[in-house]
Parts: C-alpha cells; structure tokens; sequence
C-alpha cells in the first residue's frame, strides 16, 4: 500500500544520507587523499611525480571503508577507479617494508604498475585485461619485466577472488552472460551508432564534468564538501527511488541489460508475448513481440538514461571516493539496450526488408538485445576513458563473451575516434591538468627545434642557481639556504668561482642528515664546515668538528649540455620519469631543468600563455 511505499522511500533516502555523511566525514577527517578515483593521481606518481602520503595506511584503510558506504548509498560512482588506488596503496606498503624497493624509485614504480593490474583484476575479474590497463593507461614506463609480474600479480588477485567467491556464482565476474545466437554482419551499422553515442557522451561528460569541478574549485562550493555530498546525495535519492532501474545498485542493473532474455526470465525487460504453439528448446527462443512490459521497461530505462548522464556529472569529483567505470558503462549498456529492443522489433514485424532477407528468417533468434548492451556498455566507457585494447578485453573477460570481440573493437575504436575529433583528453588526462599536477603525457608530440640553453633556469637577469659547496659552507649557510627557497634539492659545485659540478642534494635528505647530526654527533654547532668530499678539508686547530655529508650526495645526477636538443631533454624526461635534470659545458655547471620547467615550454610551443599553468 501507499503507506508502505513511503515508508520504504523515506529509508531508502535516510540511510543514503546517513551512509554518504559517515563516508565523507571518515575523509574529510582521516584522510583528504582517500576521494575521487586516484586514478589521475597514480598515474602522476608513476610519471615520477611525489605525492607525500598519497599511498599511505590511512588512506588505504579510509578508502576501503568509505568506499563501501559510498557504494551502499546508491550514488552515481562506481568501486573500480578507486580499488586500483586501494591496491597501488598495498602495494607502496609491501614496497616499504624491503629495502630493496623502499630505497629505489624505479623498483617501486615497477611494483605500484603491477599493483594497479592487480587492482583492475579484482575490481572486474579480468586479469589479462588488467596488465593490459596498466600498460595502456596507467604506467608511464612498462619494460617486458614489468609486463610478466604484473601478469603474476594479477592471477594471484583473480586465483584469491575466485577462492573467497564473493559474488555467490562460482565466477570471476559479476556479468557473465551466455549468448547462443552469432552476431551478423548487418548489426555492424547500430554498432557503430553505439560507438558514436559513446565518444558523443564522452565528450559531453568531460566537458561538463571538468566545468564543474573548475568552478568548485574557484567558487566558494569548494568550501562545503560535506553539504555537497549530502544534498547531491540527497537529490540522487529522492529521483532514483521511483524508477526501479535507478533504485537498485548500478551493478545489478547492468547484469540485468546484459542477460538474454530466457524463458524462466522474470524482467520487465523479457515481458515478451509469446506464441502458444512454440515447442522448441529452452535456450532457443526466437525473437517475439513485445509485450506492456517491454514498452514500459523502455520509458523508465530513457528517464533513468537521462538521470544518469546528468547525475553522474556532478558526482564525480566530490571529496568521497567515487570511479567512473560502472556509471559509464550503466549509461551504455541502457542505451544499448534500448537500441537492441528497437532492432530486434525492427527485424520481427519486417523480417522481409532486404537488410533481414538474409540472416533473419521468421521464427529464428536473430538479435540480441543484451549484445547491444554490452557494446554500448564499452563504446560509453571508452569515450570517457579513451581505452581501447585494454578496454575490449576487460568486457570479454567480465562478460565471457569472446565470441563477439569484433563489435566490442568497433565501438570502442568508433568512440575514441568520435571523442578525439572533439578534443584528445581523457578524463584522466584533463582532470590532472585541473589539479595541476606536472605530468608529460607520453601520446603527446614535442617537434620543436629548441635547445636546452633556451628553457634553463636562471635565464638571463635571474638571480644565480642556489647551489652548495663541497667544503666551503658551514650548518648555518646550509640552513640558511634551505629556509629561503623552497627548491626539491641542490647542486653541490666544487666553489663558487669554479662551479665545476659534483653531484645533487636532495633537501629533505640534508634536513634529515643535519637534524640527525646536531642530536646525535657531539661537536656539530652552527659554524661546523659541512663538506662532501671523502677526505676532511684542512681547517684551523681550534675549529668545531666538520659535518661529512657524502653519503646524502647523489654522484651522478642526470645532466645534458646546453646544446641538447629539447626534443631530446623532453623524451628522457618521458621515459625516466625525471624531476630535474642539470645543464653543464664541459663540466661546469649552466643551470637547471625540471619538470615544469618542460611542461611551460611546451605550452609556450603551442601558443598558450606559460604562466596559465598552474601546479600545485
């Protein structure tokens, strides 16, 4: 009765409500880095970029809470961007307790690049599909060595999935779907209009959505992230409750858009009227027409399609954890869905039209309307994300439907293509520009005739390069030059006449090195000479005892000569990951390049205003 169904509204939107306040509030106060996907962010560390405590416990433990309440309130996001962060943050900690890995840089990105296939293979139980979305959209550098242990440590994360068997049915996957009619090659055209729609919404997606972030960013909306999610949350309740394909999780609706319609199917979607005099078998029901079931199914499926587009907009991005992956592919899969009923009926009442002539004889099983949504489902998902190899295996292997890997390539090769005409960014890409994290996107080009004397710092009228000398400047100096710059290290010249370079002293090792030695080694004042070199400098009898810092001292930075080309600097940059690199002539140090240094110039290379882009 009425009385019933209000009561069970008003639950349904308090314990949304109560699940999305909890969630955010758990970040708010524990751990800022636990919202969003983390994918934009894993991506930038890989790159060589640091972000200090990104990966840590508290972040691990916080997202693996928050995402379940985020997930239970029936908001418009997805658990999967957010478990490749949860999994990279595992994989940070294992890293730390082995000195082998803690203690090298590259050797922890390799380990964070097999995490994050680990993190896509339990997310979706496609462990193939997870190395190849660590190669293609996550890793910066992926050598063949990195390629097989990522491949191990995704069947160890599917082999543990399948052991603890969370889903209830024995599988993988939570979509597995047996089709048993073939696709024909006429059902290419609504394929391809699939791939259209989804590099359509893609663009539609990322345009609004980065639109909205800019502007709680620069609004005073950035301010209340608590109310944020509380009245979104709120106003996704109180909508998705009436229609009874936005009221249930994302998951299982999608389940429900993929499955053929069988003939025990209790759906709305399988309300089909049947013939009286079919005896076939169970497996091989042919096409029939629709029944006040279907057509009503329709309807709520084109209001719960516009709701999601439009929801999912102002989700994503909130401070909670929130991926991307099931909301695109929900938006895909009803669109598919809504489109295969069309065809299927289509085919039924003019099964004479020459384009059904061929394959579709009265009586038979021709279209499948759950395919339609599996192929909108990654047409959706490959506008937004710009996938493409990785994405057509991660939807065979979710679904089990290797049978129809062709459609799954031409939409997905059709939504990127339509989505790149429209502008290259991912989703990923575009929100680490609005975050201004410094990252050098390898798909882009560097043509330019530049040399390395043209991006160096200092330019000319700029003061000189802060550097240290090997034996000339005492624990004051030192701390004195730490405290007015903010640079990520030093160059350590043999003096300052000279300046021939001798290696590179990162700042936080110096603080560390020089807050260690005041406590612990006796003799170490403010006017100690602190020197790099292996053998004491001679100094007076009654000086205070020297600081030896050699072991901090990075003996062979990353140098180039001021001749090198920029297309060059900006490729080693790119495949190394660097964050500085320093610029010499015949062994005397010029000046210095970092990262955003590289990135200002390429900017300026392409007409836009260098000091427009802002980092943080």
């Amino acid at each position: 009765g009425a009385s019933a169904y209000i009561l069970n509204y008003f639950l349904y939107i308090m314990w949304a409500l109560c699940f999305a306040f909890l969630a955010v509030s758990l970040v708010r106060v524990f751990a800022p880095y636990a919202c969003g996907s983390g994918i934009p962010e894993i991506k930038t560390i890989l790159s060589g970029f640091i972000i200090r405590g990104y990966l840590g416990k508290w972040t691990l433990l916080i997202k693996t809470v928050t995402l379940v309440l985020v997930v239970s309130s029936g908001l418009s996001l997805g658990k999967e961007g957010p478990l490749v962060h949860v999994a990279c943050c595992c994989g940070n900690f294992f890293s730390s307790l082995f000195s082998k890995y803690s203690k090298n840089e590259g050797k922890r990105r390799e380990v964070l690049s097999a995490a994050a296939a680990a993190g896509v293979s339990v997310a979706f139980g496609a462990p193939i599909g997870g190395v190849l979305f660590s190669l293609e959209e996550v890793s910066y550098y992926f050598p063949l060595k990195t390629l097989w242990r990522s491949f191990f440590a995704a069947l160890v994360a599917a082999f543990t999935l399948r052991s603890i068997n969370p889903f209830g049915n024995s599988r993988l996957v939570l979509f597995y779907v047996e089709y048993h009619t073939p696709w024909y090659m006429a059902e290419l055209f609504p394929f391809i209009l699939l791939g259209v729609f989804g590099g359509l919404w893609g663009t539609l997606f990322i345009r609004c959505n980065i639109a909205w972030c800019r502007r709680r960013k620069t609004t005073r909306l950035g301010k209340y992230p608590v109310l944020e999610v509380i009245v979104i949350t709120a106003i996704t309740a109180i909508i998705a409750y009436p229609n009874p394909y936005t009221r249930r999780s994302t998951s299982e609706l999608i389940s429900e858009l993929f499955n053929d319609c069988g003939a025990l199917e209790s759906s709305q979607l399988c309300d089909y009227i049947n013939d009286p005099n079919m005896t076939r078998p169970v497996d091989d029901i042919p096409d029939r027409p629709a029944g006040p079931g279907v057509y009503t199914a329709m309807w709520q499926l084109a209001l719960a399609l516009v709701f999601k587009i439009v929801i999912t907009i102002f989700t994503f991005g909130m401070k909670i954890p929130s991926g991307l992956f099931i909301p695109s592919m929900a938006v895909g899969a009803m669109a598919g869905r809504m489109v295969g009923i069309g065809v299927e009926q289509l085919a039924y009442h003019h099964h004479d039209w020459i384009i059904f002539r061929n394959w579709c004889r009265p009586g038979a099983d021709c279209v499948t309307p759950g395919l339609y949504a599996m192929v909108g489902a990654a047409a959706c998902l490959g506008g937004v994300t710009r996938m493409t190899v990785s994405l057509v295996v991660i939807m065979f292997e979710l679904t089990g439907g290797l049978e129809y890997i062709v459609p799954l390539m031409a939409a997905a090769v059709t939504s990127k293509w339509v989505a790149d005409a429209f502008g290259k960014e991912g989703i990923y890409e575009a929100h680490i520009h609005l975050n201004g994290y410094p990252f050098l996107d390898v798909k882009d080009e560097f043509t330019h005739r530049t040399l390395a004397t043209d991006v160096m710092r200092p330019r000319r009228g700029e003061a000189p390069l802060s550097v240290l000398t090997q034996d000339s400047m005492t624990v004051e100096d030192v701390e004195t030059l730490i405290k007015e710059t903010d640079y990520n290290g030093f160059p350590v010249v043999v003096s300052k006449d000279s300046e021939r370079l001798i290696g590179f002293a990162q700042r936080r090792e110096l603080i560390l090195a020089i807050k260690n030695a005041r406590q612990r080694q006796d003799g170490v004042v403010s006017n100690s000479i602190v020197y790099f070199t292996e053998d004491p400098p001679e100094l007076p009898p009654n000086s205070p005892h020297p600081l030896k810092l050699r072991r901090i001292l990075n003996l062979s930075p990353f140098t180039v000569t001021d001749h090198t080309p920029m297309e060059t600097v900006v490729d080693i940059f790119r495949k190394l990951g660097l964050r500085q690199c320093l610029v010499t002539r015949s062994g005397r140090l010029l000046g210095i390049i970092t990262k955003k240094d590289v990135l200002r110039h390429m900017a300026q290379m392409a007409n836009q205003d260098p000091e427009s882009i802002m980092f943080n």
